[in-house]
């Protein structure tokens, strides 16, 4: 039996472990958060590496992209580096693959139409693939990196504005203390559902990372459709109270749990026989095409909803 354990830097409130079968293998998959200590996650790491098949690193990215550049976060460096044995990923090889997959997935099948579609991306820099995809497919975009990172509410409407912006600040931001850009611990927890009202108002689809996402989530998102990742029964409540119509994970429902693309790229990462450094888009794909993986697509309220009641 193979053993995939997120280590995360967020809440231990989101802890999960689940048995499934991949491909013929079977699967313990774990998520284990340390409160937002980094130095725990560290020692975490370090007391499972070679027991573990592979680690994802949960609650940090390792990196952040802008069109064709990468830059690496300094606070991740450690977490990665902890790891001698077992392999870790952040995530990414999925942002760039399974994310894209999944726009074109609802799309191509009728489930959302996305074009002209005004699409409030809570940060760009973390779902590149996603983001490119929405564009490519002609949404009207929101990118929501200087709100929802910097506190700072000056919202971009062009990838090419990001790009260029991100290369003057983005070699900056990497290098600050994650937990100002990011929630961490016990800052999971909280909502100022007030502050960016306006922003999630004006949005037909939000979509990115669900911590981001639900930072400052208002109380009314009647009639919205959320694409994110990393939900639990508590996150779909939570959703469907505050008049979500539609909801999409990227990952697929696990026992009422969607895990974030960290644990799902570690497990393909594990099913591959290859290191990290080694996975290249298209090994990332032939895994998905042989898995099946599907998009969880679940209609929290609406006429939808009340039919598949």
């Amino acid at each position: 039996m193979k053993r995939v354990v997120s280590v995360s830097i967020g809440s231990s409130t989101r802890n999960n472990r689940v048995e499934t079968e991949i491909l013929g293998e079977k699967f313990i998959i774990e998520r284990i958060g340390t409160d937002g200590d980094m130095k725990k996650a560290i020692e975490l790491i370090k007391e499972l590496d070679g027991k573990v098949d592979a680690f994802g690193m949960g609650g940090i990215d390792l990196y952040l992209y802008a069109g064709e550049r990468r830059y690496v976060i300094k606070d991740a460096v450690p977490l990665k580096n902890a790891a001698k044995i077992s392999p870790i990923v952040d995530g990414s090889g999925l942002k760039n693959t399974l994310e894209r997959r999944v726009i074109k997935y609802i799309h191509d099948n009728n489930i959302v139409d996305i074009k002209g579609k005004k699409v409030l991306i809570v940060s760009a820099m973390d779902r590149f693939g996603m983001t490119q995809t929405f564009h490519e497919y002609g949404a009207d975009l929101t990118l929501g990196d200087m709100i929802f990172a910097l506190g700072v509410p000056i919202p971009l409407h062009s990838l090419k504005l990001l790009y260029g912006l991100a290369a003057i600040i983005a070699p900056i931001i990497v290098k600050m203390p994650f937990e100002m850009l990011y929630p961490t611990g016990d800052k999971q927890l909280s909502i100022d559902s007030r502050k960016y009202e306006k922003f999630y108002k004006e949005a037909d689809i939000i979509a990115g990372d669900y911590l981001f996402v639900k930072k400052y989530m208002p109380d009314d998102l009647k009639d919205k459709i959320i694409v994110t990742n990393t939900v639990t029964k508590d996150d779909v409540k939570m959703l469907k109270d505050r008049g979500v119509k539609l909801l999409i994970t990227t990952t697929p429902n696990l026992n009422g749990r969607s895990f974030g693309t960290n644990v799902m790229e570690a497990v393909l990462v594990s099913l591959s026989g290859k290191s990290p450094s080694e996975m290249k888009p298209d090994d990332y794909n032939i895994l998905l095409d042989r898995i099946g993986f599907e998009p969880r697509v679940e209609y929290l309220n609406g006429e939808k909803a009340s039919i598949e009641k």
